[in-house]
């Protein structure tokens, strides 16, 4: 399989984030199903372990879900507000804890799960890793359920290779209805150059850029990567206007939708505020509106997410941690991804 992931650049990583710039890490666990010889392509073998507020786990629940891969691959989810300073293991780490109240609604997340792939009914996901001597903590991860082994914590990695594999690991969609996400022949070669153009774009701009904007405690810095987001979402909309074309790349849902949805679905909800991304919301970008609300209706991705886990995991990590309500004109979301005619093409 080909390399999938858009990877940043660490040189002199420490001293960037001193300064105040967010820069992500790169993953250590790099397994691919179906060519790593321990880890084969079967139905009913493999686990995820995600957290919902998560965009890069949203990535994989999207994927699993489009690709008709819920009965055959289990997924555990962790609470959407990390460990606090008083947790017996350690602070600020992915948990899974069914039992944990959110602040924002005051009752337990009906989502969240305990930890059932390892046999050890681990609490925190840091645990996971250090049982193969991992100093990792990140979600998500795609495990081995049968040797007990973490295979890819690359959310590219797993979306590709979901993809590639959907048929031996057990979809529910047959060839001829499911979507092909990255097209693997040879007349497809065009089709996949315009994804990758168009995930290098995404992931520099939108997905990264947003953690940019929203994490780094540079004024310039973040002025760069707001300047940068916004005009990525220009450019995408101008590119779905161009031919009032229903995805990226035309016709078809591809990766290129999948990796930019889990971004522009939590914008105005979330990102507006909590990523200091109010230059505009995505309802003031018809064409992208309408992409948003027209991916949304597609079976499986509403189910793929939740907007609580979103709001309470971003929010309960701000000082006060108070969870804003909003926003609730023209109405409320998620519900406003239903009504694509929210959108003018007034701006």
């Amino acid at each position: 399989m080909t390399k999938t992931s858009i990877e940043e650049s660490q040189q002199n990583a420490a001293a960037r984030r001193a300064k105040g710039e967010f820069v992500r890490g790169i993953s250590g666990f790099r397994s691919i199903l179906g060519e790593d010889p321990d880890f084969p392509a079967e139905a009913g073998r493999y686990h995820v372990f995600v957290a919902l507020n998560c965009p890069w786990c949203h990535r994989v629940t999207l994927a699993r879900n489009v690709l008709g891969l819920q009965d055959s691959i289990t997924m555990d989810v962790a609470f959407p507000s990390r460990t606090t300073e008083d947790d017996p293991i350690a602070p600020n780490r992915w948990e899974f804890n069914p039992d944990r109240v959110a602040s924002l609604t005051g009752t337990t997340l009906r989502e969240c799960t305990g930890e059932t792939a390892t046999g050890q009914a681990f609490r925190l996901a840091k645990q996971i890793y250090e049982a193969e001597g991992s100093d990792e903590a990140s979600v998500p991860i795609l495990y081995d359920k049968k040797t007990k082994r973490i295979v890819t914590n690359e959310s590219a990695d797993i979306i590709r290779m979901f993809n590639a594999q959907a048929r031996a690991l057990g979809s529910s969609i047959p060839d001829d209805k499911r979507p092909d996400l990255y097209p693997q022949s040879d007349e497809a070669a065009p089709l996949r150059d315009v994804i990758d153009t168009l995930n290098q774009q995404i992931y520099v701009g939108i997905n990264n850029g947003a953690y940019k904007a929203g994490f780094s405690s540079d004024q310039a810095i973040y002025a760069a990567a707001f300047t940068a987001y916004f005009d990525t979402l220009s450019k995408l909309e101008n590119l779905l206007a161009s031919d009032n074309r229903p995805f990226l790349t035309g016709d078809t849902f591809t990766e290129a939708d999948l990796r930019l949805f889990p971004t522009l679905y939590r914008h105005d909800p979330v990102y507006y505020v909590r990523m200091k991304l109010n230059g505009a919301r995505i309802l003031d970008y018809p064409h992208l509106w309408r992409w948003v609300c027209r991916v949304y209706a597609l079976p499986g991705v509403a189910d793929s997410n939740s907007l609580i886990h979103c709001r309470q995991g971003y929010f309960g990590r701000s000082w006060n941690n108070v969870v804003p309500l909003g926003p609730m004109r023209p109405m409320p979301y998620p519900d406003a991804y239903g009504h694509p005619d929210l959108a003018t093409d007034r701006r």
